[in-house]
């Protein structure tokens, strides 16, 4: 059986590790249930120099080094994966997750070290792999989902991989293999919730995988059924394309109540845990498909199996908390009365914009009046509601400003947006890719370097300012600073010789995604 060393790479060097990396988690579980040789080197919780890497890779003959995460995590990548070459000469570097799925043809040219690349979802592409390599074979472009090399060098795509149906058969987590009581228990707390901050063992579960909704700015890569093949002329495929403008897809996929209570349970009595953070894009999407009757169920199973919270003499709890997120549209006051009871302590609402005009254009269904009532609702259960926010928008520009800081006054928050960023595989990307390209000089691999969780800028996808003037609109909005931003908007309307009878904006509502100014 092949001896497999995983690598979860660095995800954002600023940040500390607290998010066992759950996609990794599972394939070791599963690559372990095949009976292969499973170790872990959790570079992300680590944080250790190279000499320490080059020990890890030497220390075994292994069949297969693989790496994955998301696109934050491409520096990372980029510089673990020709040492594990060096290193580990004939081993099989496999690469996946969201970093190799949105780029796959650009990310295999930079990477040239890696072996075979993994597209989408890999909980049946990589014991397919696996089984490869014990037999002997390298012909990987016959397993679905992969993109390899052939003898010329040209990229090799396998047949499309179906997503699996029932999420039910993948086992749990491989937790063991990950430094829980090292680093990621002692970063448990979040400042979410008071729960949230007093929690000390706190795992995540991804109850779901992809969300219904279109939101111009998201990426899902695969795992919603938003990805197809892209072919020539003769059919071979050349590429893969998500959500391109007027082409939407989704396929929507869920735990059983009894599968996700029943992995908390686990994680209960041989973790101990007192915390749950969902993973999930979007609880309350999952919720409305399944009528209604997925999260209550979910919430009684939580009752049932005892794990509803109950407070201890010392001011702590037996059981476990847990969060998640939510959609403006979606919720009602019943279900989050349900899920207070059960113990939700905090609900992350991506509200992104009280602007009318602006919340037109991003795809998410909401209003700000959908916004505000969720926001109240959340508050009413007991559940602490944290809203996020961003702006830079294609549309973005001064009368969304001060709507978005009007409503932060209504609703008594303090609030630091992010940017609105352009991530590879989201519909803004492929609509503003040439823009992107632009901006870092014709080189996207810089871009990848530099994208982050969009609290710092990148890209700029708005069309009335640029990068400087985003970062200096965004300080003035936190401090409410709303009459120079009314001095600017003067300055703006004089550079741009835009009247003062004229919308303060250049934004060209007949061909509102075609570019950017």
């Amino acid at each position: 059986m092949a001896k497999v060393l995983f690598i979860n790479p660095v995800v954002r060097e600023e940040g500390r590790p607290s998010h066992v990396p759950y996609g990794i988690a599972l394939l070791a579980a599963i690559a372990m249930e095949k009976g292969h040789l499973v170790q872990v080197y959790d570079a992300n919780a680590w944080r250790q120099p190279d000499n320490v890497l080059r020990e890890i890779l030497s220390a075994d003959d292994w069949d297969v080094v693989a790496l994955g995460g998301i696109t934050t995590a491409y520096g990372s990548i980029k510089h673990i994966v020709p040492i594990a070459r060096e290193v580990c000469g004939d081993a099989r570097i496999v690469l996946g997750g969201g970093v190799l799925t949105s780029l796959p043809n650009d990310v295999m040219r930079w990477l040239p070290d890696v072996d075979v690349g993994v597209i989408g979802e890999a909980f049946e592409t990589f014991p397919e792999l696996l089984a490869m390599i014990d037999a002997g074979g390298s012909d990987w472009h016959r397993i679905a989902g992969t993109l390899s090399r052939g003898p010329d060098g040209r990229l090799l795509y396998g047949p499309p991989r179906s997503l699996i149906e029932d999420l039910d058969v993948l086992p749990y987590p491989a937790w063991d293999l990950f430094p829980l009581e090292e680093i990621y228990f002692p970063n448990s707390a979040s400042l979410f919730s008071e729960e949230g901050m007093l929690s000390m063992r706190r795992l995540d579960i991804n109850a779901s995988y992809g969300c219904s909704m279109i939101c111009r700015y998201c990426f899902h890569l695969g795992i919603a059924g938003d990805m197809r093949y892209v072919t020539d002329d003769d059919g071979n495929t050349t590429d893969v394309a998500f959500d391109v403008p007027g082409t939407y897809s989704r396929t929507i996929r869920y735990h059983s109540p009894e599968y996700i209570v029943g992995l908390a349970k686990h994680a209960y009595d041989k973790y101990n845990i007192d915390f749950v953070g969902f993973l999930d894009e979007n609880l309350m999407t999952m919720d409305r498909y399944s009528r209604g009757t997925w999260l209550e169920e979910i919430c009684r199973l939580w009752h049932e199996y005892g794990l509803a919270p109950k407070e201890t003499q010392d001011g702590k709890w037996q059981g476990v908390h847990w969060s998640g997120t939510s959609h403006a549209t979606l919720c009602n006051p019943r279900i989050l009365k349900i899920m207070r009871d059960a113990g939700c302590s905090h609900l992350v609402y991506g509200y992104e914009s009280f602007a009318p005009h602006v919340l037109k254009t991003i795809g998410k269904g909401a209003t700000a009046k959908n916004n505000l009532r969720s926001f109240f609702w959340t508050l009413e259960a007991g559940i602490r509601p944290i809203p996020n926010l961003i702006i830079g928008f294609p549309n973005e520009d001064f009368d969304s400003i001060r709507a978005n800081i009007a409503a932060w006054e209504d609703l008594g928050i303090v609030v630091k947006p992010h940017f609105a960023t352009p991530y590879p595989g989201s519909e803004w990307f492929s609509v503003y890719r040439s823009s992107i390209e632009e901006q870092y000089n014709g080189d996207l691999e810089r871009f990848l370097l530099e994208v982050g969780d969009a609290s710092t800028i990148s890209a700029v996808i708005s069309h009335n300012f640029n990068a400087v003037e985003l970062v200096g609109l965004r300080d003035m909005m936190v401090r409410r600073d709303v009459k120079r931003i009314d001095e600017y908007e003067k300055i703006w309307r004089q550079n741009h010789n835009v009247p003062d009878d004229q919308p303060a904006t250049v934004f060209e509502t007949a061909e509102p995604l075609a570019r950017v100014s």
